[in-house]
């Protein structure tokens, strides 16, 4: 590895995060609680998107896991939850509030454009976004391998 004989520091964690996002964060939304969302506002830090749907019991026996993640890693990885496949304001206002996923941003994608975006099909899938903004994985995970890739890219 070729220096140019200076050293630098490593940078700070509490550094501002990068001024462009990567391409993978250049979406915005509108959470199912009705907030504006914009995911360059995540850049610099590991995001975790999950993809869920609130009809899918496979979704709903993941939340917990995506849950605990979320609060053992806060301010360290980003966990944002992406709906999908919409049954309704009222049925993903139940599941959020019932799986127990308030702690972190859901996206109400209604029109798919984030599930596009990533070419996401099927629900209860996760896309992981390294803090230089390349996706490290994309695919369904149990709740033990989302724990070890998230503490992972935490460091």
């Amino acid at each position: 590895m070729a220096t140019s004989g200076l050293a630098s520091a490593p940078p700070s964690p509490t550094a501002a995060p990068p001024a462009t996002p990567a391409e993978a964060l250049r979406f915005s939304g509108t959470t199912v609680d009705g907030k504006p969302f914009d995911a360059a506002a995540l850049a610099g830090r590991p995001v975790v998107l999950w993809f869920w749907a609130a009809w899918c019991p496979k979704c709903r026996a993941k939340a917990g896991d995506v849950a605990a993640v979320q609060r053992d890693l806060s301010g360290r990885v980003h966990v944002i939850g992406v709906a999908g496949l919409r049954s309704g304001d009222a049925a993903m206002d139940r599941f959020v509030a019932d799986a127990g996923i308030t702690g972190f941003p859901n996206l109400a994608d209604d029109k798919g454009d984030v599930w596009k975006k990533f070419g996401v099909t099927t629900q209860e899938h996760f896309i992981i976004i390294d803090k230089a903004g390349t996706i490290v994985h994309d695919g369904p995970l149990s709740g033990e391998d989302l724990r070890q890739r998230a503490t992972a890219l935490a460091g």
